[in-house]
This record gives C-alpha cells, sequence and structure tokens, in this order.
C-alpha cells in the first residue's frame, strides 16, 4: 500500500475503563471518520484488571482504524499486566512496549515511560539504594525507547508515551507531584532523532501543547485536556 499523503492520528491518554464504564464504541466510531488511526497514551485501564481490559477490548474490535497504545500506570495497579497486555491485544492494539509499527509510512514507536523530574531538578542516581533503583527504571525506560526508536525507518513518525518527557506540558498540575509526572530522559532520548510528533497523557491538569529542548512537537492529550479538537481526543495531521 503506497504511504499516504496527508496521515491524521486521534491520540487520547487517560480513558480509565472501569467496570461499569459506558461503552467506547462510539467515540471509536466518531474518531475514525476523522482519523487514520487511533493512539490511546496509557492510563487505558482504572485498576489493571482483566475485566476492564476485556470491556475495553471489546469496543477495540469494533474500531474500523488501527488503534495503537502504550500502558499507564494504572494498568499496572492489578498486578496483572501481562493479562492486561495479551487482551487488548488480541482486541486488536499495537501495543507499544519498548517497540515500533509501521501505518501507512508512518512511524509509531513507544514505551510507557516513567517520572524522575525535570531538567536541573531531574532526580540522580545517588544515596539510599531505594533512589537508585527509582532512577534505574527512568533510565531504563529511556534507553528501551532508544532501542525502539532505532528501528524507525520512516520519514514521519510519532512517539506515544505516557509519561510526559518535558513539564512544559504539566504546566497547572501541582508542583509537588511535577517530579512523578515525567522524565526530561524521555526528552532527550527523543532528541536524539528526528520526529514529527510526541504525545503523552498521565497530567490531568497540564497544557495541551509543548515542545522539547530539541524543538519536536510534544502534545499532552489525557482525557481532560483542553484541545483544539474540542473533543476529548487531539486530532494530528503528520
Amino acid at each position: 500500500m503506497p504511504d499516504r499523503e496527508k496521515f491524521t492520528v486521534a491520540a487520547i491518554g487517560d480513558i480509565h475503563v472501569k467496570d461499569t464504564s459506558d461503552p467506547l464504541r462510539d467515540l471509536f466510531g466518531e474518531i475514525a471518520q476523522a482519523a487514520d488511526a487511533l493512539v490511546l497514551c496509557g492510563d487505558l485501564t482504572d485498576t489493571g484488571t482483566p475485566r476492564q481490559a476485556e470491556r475495553l477490548a471489546e469496543d477495540l474490535r469494533g474500531c474500523p482504524i488501527p488503534v495503537v497504545g502504550v500502558l499507564g500506570n494504572h494498568d499496572y495497579e492489578g498486578g496483572q499486566v501481562d493479562e492486561v497486555k495479551t487482551i487488548l491485544t488480541q482486541g486488536g492494539m499495537h501495543l507499544l512496549d519498548g517497540s515500533s509499527c509501521e501505518i501507512d509510512g508512518v512511524g509509531f514507536v513507544g514505551v510507557k515511560g516513567f517520572a524522575g523530574g525535570f531538567g536541573k531538578r531531574m532526580l540522580g542516581s545517588f544515596g539510599e539504594p531505594e533512589t537508585k533503583d527509582f532512577v534505574a527504571v527512568a533510565v531504563g525506560e529511556a534507553m528501551r525507547l532508544e532501542n525502539a526508536m532505532r528501528t524507525v525507518k520512516t520519514q514521519r513518525s510519532l512517539v506515544v508515551l505516557h509519561y510526559a518527557p518535558i513539564a512544559e506540558t504539566i504546566e497547572g498540575e501541582p508542583l509537588e507531584i511535577y517530579p512523578f509526572l515525567g522524565s526530561s530522559r524521555l526528552a532527550e532520548t527523543i532528541d536524539r532523532f528526528t520526529v514529527s510528533a510526541v504525545v503523552h497523557g498521565h497530567a490531568h491538569r497540564g497544557v495541551h501543547q509543548g515542545h522539547t529542548p530539541g524543538g519536536a512537537p510534544v502534545y499532552n492529550v489525557a482525557w481532560g485536556i483542553e484541545k483544539p479538537s474540542g473533543k476529548p481526543y487531539a486530532l494530528l495531521e503528520l
């Protein structure tokens, strides 16, 4: 299939599907009329149970466009993440977990990411073993992202995250929780490559748009963020 000259992505994060949530099939049907692919930026379930994953997978099976996504911290809460991954993958999602995929000439690459803070205030690997273990997870996620980005061969690419790579798109959140909303290590990795855009969720009270230090556009697409579309999802043309 030839590459699309115009490729529109609908991106949304933090849908938090619960056991009693209303179905999302109507929303996904609306998105399918406006976009060529749907991107889900983590916290797909509310507490990471197979039941919640099944509810989402049921709606995804009826979505007529490709669906790409990453998990979020809520998807790990139930301690059944492997089962959640299997259910969502069987539901048709291209689940990015340190991996990439290509759709009509557009590369999608992603990881969940992790916390640790931003810029000069980013947590360093110093002191107690527990602190070093925490930082090691953040470093590991950045390394997995870099390895996955090296597999992308397309001219257009979208980086999909749950945690924020920059502080700009989490402005409006309480300052006390900034270190737990993302990590500059992700942006440092992204800026080693040329990407079309970056999407993330997790910061429900942030702002929609920012840029990495290297200039890559970053979009916070968490459900509660006000977006130019006026919808819960953002529409990005790549």
